[in-house]
């Protein structure tokens, strides 16, 4: 399971970021932030292809020695990162694919509210259950 989720707005600032274990997360602001670079590349990559026929699901952004950083981008531009361990060799790309559909379907769900203003930080409680569940236990 994924050891830090982030959801980043079309500018480019942080809307969620949650990590395990928590005396980490400078870390994990650090990784999520250089992914940036490679969503971007990859972005308009893809955007010059013929038909712009946009895939959401960046796949694998960057190996490191401790973690795998996975990327995905809605049609509002608003970006997913997960970043997994990389001795959790069992986890495929579909598992990863799911991951990153629930988090998109929750994230609608959070912009659907009508409570919430676009662009502030995401503070919905199902939002977190839900990233809760793809965390990885303490222990």
């Amino acid at each position: 399971m994924a050891v830090c989720i982030a959801v980043i707005a079309k500018e480019n600032y942080p809307l969620y970021i949650r990590s395990l274990p928590t005396q980490n997360e400078l870390k994990f602001h650090y990784t999520v932030h250089t992914s940036l670079d490679v969503v971007e590349e990859k972005i308009s990559a893809v955007g010059k292809s013929v038909g712009d026929q946009r895939e959401l699901y960046l796949g694998l952004l960057y190996p490191t020695e401790d973690y795998k950083v996975y990327g995905y981008v809605t049609n509002s531009k608003v970006k997913f990162v997960i970043v997994v361990d990389s001795s959790n060799t069992s986890l495929r790309d579909n598992e990863i694919r799911s991951m990153f559909r629930k988090l998109h379907n929750s994230f609608t769900d959070v912009m659907c509210n009508p409570f919430h203003n676009p662009g502030d930080t995401i503070q919905s409680k199902t939002f977190d259950g839900i990233v809760s569940g793809m965390m990885v236990p303490p222990g």
